[in-house]
């Protein structure tokens, strides 16, 4: 399957945790983090993750968090624009249901 995003640069440590599954080219394509245990949904906003642009400005997005599968699903109001490079923030404010917060902060790269 070919790669639609350009992954630019991934937080240390993440890189292999990076996969594209892209059915079809789009600029509204939306970002699955996924979790090993429950998260608290308090935490799963527009605040502690974030996606700008190049320059630093937020873009608006849906943020939603299934507690089944422990993933959060970040999708953009207004599609990508093609030959530009963003950044996906996760910041360490996303805490477990019990309290604890991520080691670190993740950042990825990437172009559409």
């Amino acid at each position: 399957m070919a790669n639609y995003l350009e992954i630019k640069n991934v937080s240390d440590g993440y890189l292999s945790k990076v996969r594209q599954d892209l059915k079809f080219k789009t600029g509204n394509f939306v970002w699955k983090i996924f979790f090993n245990i429950p998260l608290n949904p308090a935490t799963v906003n527009n605040q502690n993750l974030t996606v700008t642009n190049a320059a630093g400005k937020p873009l608006s997005t849906s943020i939603s968090y299934n507690p089944d599968t422990h993933a959060i699903e970040i999708s953009p109001r207004e599609a990508y624009a093609q030959g530009e490079s963003y950044f996906l923030h996760v910041n360490k404010m996303v805490e477990s249901r019990g309290g604890q917060r991520l080691k670190d902060e993740i950042s990825i790269e990437f172009a559409v």
